[in-house]
């Protein structure tokens, strides 16, 4: 046990720290070590007596965890990784090339004890509640910590994340926010207000604790205290940016400011230089999960909207349809599977899984950035997550997302609602900007699914892939087009019409591959023959076969898209034609404007990405 370890002992560590931290920010002339010798006695006391965990496996499931938000305060992690041994790499390579010691934490394969990645503020705490609801479904007994600064708490995820921890009575999550009053440019909004602070938090439903965050025996106290809650905890510790030394002690302009030589040296003369106590790090105990499966009956009316997943030809259902279908037969066969919806489940379709096994199924309320951030923490505890929304509303989360790829995430984003042909909602609701939005992230992929059978295996297909995947469904219903036993490969297209006198080759994706379908009719009968190319699988994008297959059909492409022009599928085609320095002439019907309210009909009519706009385009090129 670690509570040998007396006040003295722990004091010493966090000195210890907050050496490691001065020297290594100063070797690389560079990081924020104000900002860690603030948080000094509060991870001496998470690390070397709170927490349980096994230095020698990150990856043990009943580990303790902890999340870093203020991610500039990287060094102070890594000194108590070290000092712990868990790690041993040379603390004073930090944010070098070669090192695994980023200046923000970043999930490696080597540092495996970061599991996300943090550095841009106010998200560790909904990453934190997603752990911490990851350990009420697993039935795990772990806990999990998340240090917060005081100028992120200005971020609105912050509160999006308390309302839900309440809202799940996550008593396993313990919030700590470092108050040192000091930001990057100045006080903080509240300062050293500790008194506004408590009043803010109080009305979230979250037991809030005060303490000098410089005092070992209050700190002791205040976590003994947390164990024993029913609701969820936030410690309110107030510090001294700088603490330790005193030159920089609540001095402005000094965040993001390594110490020269000189001014280390001065420094480590104030702060004790004591040995090592020796640690015993408390193992987590083991759990022996048990599968409980809560699934309720589903009354007759419920369960006759999931259905087996297999379709009719010319079957009229939406790929949103599709997408819920498919999703709820996933989550029967794979206990892992779990949906989690932004409140527009009975739109997405998401809710379906709610139907059959109700404990796979987590609403995330209409708090988008909080349901990415939580579906990072349940995708890095063991969960396959699907994540949905409109795909109009997956742009507010553009930030969460991408920091979920920067951690290397295994999540499926489903954007439900694309483009104008959602109809008369307008353009508020209409998802024109969410592609190049998925394609720019790091091995993700985005997949863009015709029918109720592309869409069925698209998603099976998600699940057992890695990184950040993307599936684009519509709102409209569609005819079933191809074949239950069809297969669907990923980075590769779909050739639905093809002859050996081909002028040109007509392109769509979702909704617009049945207006290219309806234009290849319409020029037939005035003798233009033409290719229909289904581009489902978007990114990886199999360029070389597409322009090689244009090459010998007329080369000549239209392509109409349900996206706005600057980002869309034309002009990544564009591009690829481009870089293969080929002419091939390209045709790209998008929408250009803003739109507006109508019928679907009315609105791929209006913005020229209906089969006439194809057929417009394509007479004019067969002319030249």
């Amino acid at each position: 046990m670690t509570n040998y370890l007396s006040i003295s002992h722990l004091q010493d560590i966090a000195n210890i720290m907050r050496r490691d931290v001065l020297k290594m920010t100063t070797q690389a002339e560079s990081g924020h070590p104000t900002s860690c010798l603030s948080a000094a006695e509060i991870m001496s006391v998470l690390f070397f007596h709170e927490m349980s965990y096994d230095t020698k496996n990150a990856l043990n499931p009943d580990n303790d965890e902890f999340i870093l938000s203020k991610g500039h305060a990287a060094p102070i992690l890594y000194s108590a990784l070290y000092n712990t041994g868990c790690i041993n790499d040379n603390l004073l390579d930090l944010r070098k090339l070669n090192s695994f010691l980023e200046g923000h934490p970043i999930p490696s394969s080597k540092l495996k004890w970061i599991k996300v990645a943090t550095g841009s503020l106010g998200q560790g705490l909904s990453v934190g509640v997603g752990m911490a609801l990851a350990a009420k479904l697993q039935n795990r007994k772990f806990r999990t910590y998340v240090l917060l600064g005081d100028s992120e708490i200005a971020e609105g995820e912050i509160y999006e994340a308390l309302q839900l921890g309440a809202y799940y009575k996550l008593n396993n999550i313990i919030a700590i926010v470092d108050i040192n009053r000091l930001g990057q440019r100045g006080e903080t909004m509240i300062g050293h207000n500790i008194a506004l602070y408590k009043k803010r938090f109080k009305g979230f439903g979250w037991n809030i604790l005060v303490c000098d965050g410089h005092n070992i025996k209050k700190l002791l106290k205040v976590f003994s205290k947390v164990k024993n809650s029913k609701k969820p905890s936030i410690i309110l510790a107030k510090t001294i940016k700088g603490k330790g030394v005193g030159f920089l002690e609540d001095r402005d302009r000094w965040h993001g400011t390594a110490l020269t030589k000189e001014q280390l040296q001065k420094a480590l003369t104030e702060i004790p230089n004591p040995k090592m106590p020796k640690i015993i790090i408390n193992k987590p105990k083991v759990v022996n999960v048990k599968t409980i499966d809560k699934t309720a009956k589903s009354p007759a009316s419920k369960s006759s909207l999931i259905n087996k997943t297999n379709y009719q030809k010319y079957q009229e259902i939406s790929t949103r349809e599709a997408y819920g279908n498919a999703l709820a037969n996933l989550a029967l066969k794979d206990k892992t599977i779990l949906a989690i919806d932004a409140e527009v489940s009975n739109s997405t379709k998401s809710e379906k899984v709610k139907y059959v096994k109700p404990r796979q199924f987590v609403e995330a309320f209409i708090a988008e950035q909080n349901m990415a951030s939580m579906a990072l923490g349940l995708s890095v505890k063991g969960f396959n997550v699907f994540a949905s929304s409109f795909a109009a509303f997956l742009t507010r989360a553009h930030d969460q997302i991408r920091m979920a790829a920067i951690s290397k995430a295994d999540i499926t984003f489903c954007g439900s609602h694309s483009g104008v042909s959602i109809g008369k909602d307008g353009a508020s609701q209409m998802g024109l900007e969410d592609l190049p939005m998925f394609r720019d992230l790091p091995n993700s992929i985005v997949l863009y699914p015709s029918d109720a059978v592309s869409c069925n295996k698209l998603t099976k297909l998600c699940a057992g892939l890695n990184n950040i995947k993307y599936l684009r469904t519509t709102r409209a219903a569609t005819p079933v087009i191809y074949k239950n036993t069809e297969q669907f490969k990923i980075g590769d297209f779909k050739i639905l019409k093809q002859s050996k006198d081909d002028k040109l080759v007509l392109i769509g994706a979702g909704i617009t591959l049945y207006e290219a379908l309806r234009a290849y009719s319409a020029l037939k009968n005035q003798h233009i023959n033409s290719a229909v190319v289904d581009l489902y699988c978007i990114k990886p994008f199999n360029a070389k076969k597409l322009i090689n297959f244009v090459k010998k059909h007329g080369n000549k492409i239209v392509i109409a898209e349900d996206h706005y022009k600057e980002g869309g599928i034309g002009e990544m085609i564009a591009e690829e034609i481009e870089n293969a320095k080929s002419d091939i002439m390209l045709s790209h019907l998008a929408v250009q404007e803003l739109p507006h309210s109508g019928t679907k009909d009315e609105l791929l009519d209006k913005y020229g990405i209906d089969w006439q706009g194809y057929v417009v385009v394509a007479k004019e090129m067969v002319r030249r």
